[in-house]
């Protein structure tokens, strides 16, 4: 259980987000529930129950991320758990342009959500969790930038980088008790990716891995809730991949 933990999930007014606050609720966390759309967070929120609260965050504006992790730290004196769910729209036709038609001004768009969001917010939060005796740091990556993929190359750079922030957040804080795992994601059928795509590239997709199936929101927001837990204390700096065996490391 995690009773005495207080959980900041972003990117919570929906899909995956929406999961892992739910789940977090459930197992006894007291759950800070973030979006930057204030009123479809409390709207989604709405009915969880346990110790849930909800916040307005935008992870690419510094001076929000600041004031909410000011807020946060008078008001619950803690930070124990951070998940990184807040990640820019699946976006088709950005996905399937050729990497060589790709504008720097829509990959700075991936990267500052994505990466610089996810950088944004993690550095505000660890000083609260070293004064408070540590905290596990989750942030949310893909297959791709583990793999490589002929599609998606500017969300594929973003969540490469993800990898190799969680690496670092895990080795220079470990010290501290602080853990870092990065989620390598396959494809999980969230209504923003899943009823963008038709239903033959719907079908395509769940031939990619060994289990010839979408993941659920809900499978990835259960693997969150064992790895803050005390279960995965001796682990650190990780990539957990949950793509039903597409890739297998």
């Amino acid at each position: 259980m995690l009773s005495t933990k207080t959980a900041v999930v972003t990117g919570a007014a929906k899909g995956i987000g929406h999961e892992v606050a739910k789940v977090l609720a459930a197992r006894g966390a007291t759950v800070i529930a973030c979006s930057r759309n204030l009123a479809a967070v409390e709207d989604a929120i709405r009915g969880i129950g346990g110790k849930t609260f909800t916040e307005e965050l935008n992870v690419e504006s510094q001076k929000s991320v600041d004031g909410f992790v000011r807020k946060i730290r008078n008001e619950h004196n803690r930070i124990d758990i951070l998940v990184n769910a807040a990640g820019y729209p699946f976006d088709a036709t950005l996905w399937h342009k050729k990497f060589d038609q790709v504008t720097d001004e829509e990959l700075q768009a991936i990267l500052n959500v994505d990466l610089l969001g996810n950088f944004r917010l993690t550095k505000a939060v660890i000083p609260t969790m070293v004064r408070g005796g540590g905290g596990v740091i989750v942030n949310l990556a893909s297959t791709p930038a583990l793999s490589g993929h002929t599609e998606g190359a500017p969300y594929s750079a973003a969540k490469a980088a993800l990898v190799a922030l969680t690496k670092h957040i895990a080795l220079e804080y470990g010290l501290n008790n602080i853990r870092a795992y990065a989620l390598a994601l396959g494809n999980i059928a969230t209504d923003a990716t899943f009823k963008s795509i038709t239903v033959e590239e719907r079908e395509n997709a769940a031939g990619e891995n060994a289990m010839r199936r979408w993941g659920k929101p809900v499978e990835v927001a259960t693997a969150i809730a064992a790895l803050v837990s005390g279960d995965f204390s001796f682990s650190t700096g990780s990539t957990i991949v949950l793509d039903g065996g597409a890739v297998l490391l």
